[in-house]
């Protein structure tokens, strides 16, 4: 019995060793003995990577088509919160004047910071918000006949807002495609 004993004292005193030195570091990034981060363990912990960014925020997938008569602009934003994005690709018919800009929430009006401009028939790519704020599109077309605008956008997107004529509307995302995570 004496022996039974003395082995399970002995197991125990090897699994908590081997746990304070190997597993603590190895899968939790703790190392109290030392011993993980001379052996290189501690670089096993399932640290999050600075490149992912978790949201609440639901995942939505957007398209929208615009009629532009000679001279008409229209401009469309998306409400993302500070390292949401989205993925996008926009085509028109013809060239147009656009310019892919934020306003940060709580700025006052007239403040905005532009990231693409120029004279194109189309762009694509991922856009990640600095800031919380409205992000999206002016597009005008400054040619003599009428151009389609179509865009396809997907990303974590709180709501938009089509602003043209003067005038704001908020508009519906396409619902069946937001996924809540």
């Amino acid at each position: 019995m004496m022996r039974v004993l003395a082995a399970t004292a002995l197991a125990l005193a090897s699994a908590t060793a081997l746990f304070f030195a190997f597993v603590l570091p190895a899968e939790f990034g703790a190392d109290p003995t030392g011993v993980g981060g001379l052996l290189g363990l501690t670089g096993l912990a399932g640290e999050e990577s600075a490149d992912v960014h978790r949201t609440s925020t639901a995942l939505t997938s957007d398209r929208r088509e615009f009629e532009l008569a000679p001279f008409e602009s229209v401009e469309l934003k998306y409400d993302l919160a500070a390292g949401d994005g989205l993925v996008y690709a926009w085509n028109a018919s013809g060239e147009v004047v656009f310019d892919l800009h934020a306003e940060p929430e709580g700025a006052p009006e007239g403040v905005a910071q532009s990231f693409a401009q120029g004279r194109a028939s189309s762009d694509g790519g991922t856009y990640v918000a600095s800031f919380d704020g409205v992000h999206g599109w002016f597009w005008e077309n400054r040619g003599y006949s009428g151009v389609v605008v179509k865009l396809r956008a997907v990303g974590f997107v709180g709501g938009a807002t089509r602003y043209a004529d003067g005038r704001s509307e908020r508009v519906r995302l396409a619902e069946s495609a937001r996924i809540r995570p």
